[in-house]
């Protein structure tokens, strides 16, 4: 079948279009080439006006007289003197000028040391994102390196910190030993001492490498904005979970991405588990957990460490004991298990009766165990049982009794742990330094992030229950008594402790703050 040509109305009206478009691109370009120098001048006048009242605002309001007097003494002169306001103009139309000519270079791609360091990226990923069989290779020795990055961003220092990275569908990204390799390798070439996220897009065959940032150390203890159940564990990245809460911190009043731990009988992870170094900020976590507990619960602390980390808390309303030894904390454990066990019934028979739970059932209970390890030791070479063993009945009845066990130990002696710590405490806590595997043996999954050798006290990872793993940082809680914490922190820590139920002696007893009278 013959084409039917276009009718003429369409043809002529089309290239007329086409025509008058060209003459008015035509005409613009014209425009511009002969206003060019008048643009010039104008964005000079701009940027000298400017200039000026930078200046006039920097003089202070004492000299702004004298300078007055002189700007107009020198107008005076040059409009005396012969063609005085003609050379005035002229100078003043040459400044414009060539102020207007200035530009800043903009810079269109990398500079060359960042050529260089993503050629050396490249070069480096070359053994392994390439095989002999490929008959395009995306990555060769010698090759370009922008066809495989195709986002990248640099910091102060000239380090990259972010970079998109297109690699072979050939590639095993689904086999983690080839993708640890790889992330090892960015990790070295890219700048040690950062923290560095991962994100692998196995669909699209993309890598993301994200240098973070380090996590806020300025949150102090705090009354935090909690539901009823909920716990602060700290605080982690903006876009970890979708929820913020108003803090207090040392540079004023802002929104932080907080940790939430929930607890009770509707919780997945009803029990917790810290492990981290010496000196990594477990004691002042489970600190911050018996501050926030008091506020509608009642807390049984037993330290192995026996340092009296927890002595600004003895005698308090709400604490049931603060035990250092072994005999206080075997017979506080004891009591802990006979308790949960009646809870379990009394609950059992008000349900059975048609009446809701009583009310000693409902408050909840907080049981903190600091270093197990310890009492453990002291119980086997005393012939005592383990303390661990008694927390078999909190542990697995607790969530249903509204108890909540808490326990903290460290890296070197984790292999002590009994079965039913290590089975029930589904929410876990690692802080301090520590390597990929030591995170992976306590969270179940290793860390998202590459972990850097140095951290502030109370910065780790956080997983709750089969959730995803959290970057962590404890709010700081210090123990106010120790000569060594500062004061805003100390005034922060005892805001939040309760009133003393007994007397308690106390060399330190001055720090507390003193209660206000009643009005009236």
């Amino acid at each position: 079948m013959a084409r039917r040509p276009l009718p003429r109305i369409l043809s002529s009206s089309s290239v007329s279009v086409a025509r008058s478009r060209e003459l008015a691109r035509t005409a613009a370009d014209s425009a511009t080439d002969v206003l060019h120098p008048l643009i010039t001048i104008s964005r000079g006048l701009r940027k000298l006006a400017a200039a000026g009242r930078a200046r006039w605002a920097g003089t202070p309001k004492e000299k702004r007289g004298p300078a007055l007097f002189l700007v107009g003494s020198v107008v005076l002169v040059v409009a005396l003197i012969p063609y005085g306001p003609l050379l005035a103009l002229i100078t003043v139309m040459a400044a414009a000028a060539w102020k207007g000519h200035e530009r800043a270079p903009v810079q269109t791609g990398p500079a060359p040391a960042e050529t260089e360091r993503l050629q050396s990226l490249y070069e480096a990923l070359v053994p392994y994102f390439s095989v002999p069989e490929d008959p395009d290779p995306l990555f060769a020795h010698g090759g370009e390196w922008d066809k495989a990055f195709s986002e990248y961003e640099f910091d102060g220092t000239g380090r990259p910190s972010r970079l998109l990275i297109r690699y072979p569908a050939y590639f095993t990204d689904g086999e983690a030993p080839a993708r640890a390799r790889i992330e090892q390798l960015l990790h070295a070439k890219s700048g040690r001492g950062r923290e560095y996220r991962f994100d692998w897009d196995e669909e699209g065959n993309q890598l993301v490498m994200t240098v973070l940032d380090p996590l806020a150390t300025t949150v102090a203890a705090q009354r935090f904005v909690t539901a009823p159940g909920e716990t602060v564990l700290g605080f982690t990245d903006g876009d970890a979970v979708p929820r913020t809460v108003p803090v207090q911190a040392d540079d004023g009043e802002s929104d932080a991405t907080p940790v939430i731990w929930r607890t009770g009988p509707r919780s997945t992870e009803p029990h917790l588990l810290v492990v981290g170094q010496p000196g990594s900020g477990t004691t002042s976590l489970l600190r911050s957990l018996a501050l926030q507990a008091l506020q509608d619960g009642d807390v049984l602390i037993a330290e192995g460490t026996g340092t009296g980390e927890y002595a600004c808390l003895t005698g308090r309303n709400g604490v049931l004991a603060v035990e250092c030894g072994l005999s206080g904390a075997l017979a506080s454990l004891e009591w802990a298990a006979s308790e949960t066990e009646r809870r379990l019934i009394s609950a059992n028979l008000a349900r059975q009766a048609g009446r809701p739970a009583p009310e000693d059932t409902r408050r909840p209970l907080w049981i903190l165990l600091d270093r197990p390890s310890v009492f453990g030791h002291l119980a086997a070479s005393g012939g005592h049982c383990d303390p661990q063993q008694l927390l078999q009945v909190p542990l697995r009845h607790g969530r249903a009794a509204n108890v909540t066990v808490v326990v903290a130990e460290q890296f070197d002696t984790l292999d002590t742990l009994s079965d039913p710590v290590r089975a029930h405490t589904r929410a876990r806590a690692v802080l301090g330094p520590a390597s990929p595997e030591e995170v992976a043996e306590v969270l179940g999954v290793p860390p998202h992030t590459t972990p850097t050798p140095e951290v502030p006290p109370g910065r780790g990872y956080a997983r709750l229950g089969g959730g995803p793993v959290m970057r962590l940082q404890v709010p700081a809680t210090p123990d106010p008594y120790d000569d060594a914490t500062s004061d805003s922190h100390r005034q922060a820590v005892l805001e939040l402790l309760p009133e003393r139920s007994f007397p308690v002696e106390d060399r330190r007893a001055d720090l507390d703050p003193a209660p206000v009278p009643a009005e009236g």
